[in-house]
């Protein structure tokens, strides 16, 4: 299950734990995107509130969690090659899976078909 939010970030929820990143919207909005700063594992995230930070040659913007948990793993492959994140936003590009808090947080997210309405 895939639920997106106002932020622009995707998760992909498996059993208590989401993977999440940026949406494609939100990647071509950037443009190029030349740094990444990964969370730390074992770092709290809160739901709406800013857990990193992502840089283009645009602009520096913050990414929001869309759920609060606990970081339980990041995609050390982005350190290297943030560009991923404009080739495969909501693929390999994934930037963190988070243990999730509280799962009724997931029914504030939107379904994918909400989310293409949304940035329409």
């Amino acid at each position: 299950m895939k639920k997106y939010s106002k932020e622009h970030q995707w998760i992909e929820v498996m059993g208590n734990r989401g993977r999440m990143g940026i949406t494609k919207f939100a990647s071509e909005q950037l443009g190029n995107i030349v740094y990444l700063e990964l969370p730390t594992v074992g770092d709290q995230t809160t739901a709406n509130e800013p857990m990193t930070i992502v840089e283009s040659v645009k602009s520096s913007s913050d990414v929001y969690s869309p759920v609060s948990g606990e970081v339980v793993a990041v995609n050390e492959e982005l350190g290297d090659a943030p560009e991923l994140l404009n080739e495969d936003p909501e693929g390999k590009a994934w930037i963190a899976e988070i243990l999730l808090d509280n799962p009724v947080e997931l029914e504030d997210l939107m379904t994918e078909e909400e989310y293409f309405d949304f940035i329409k």
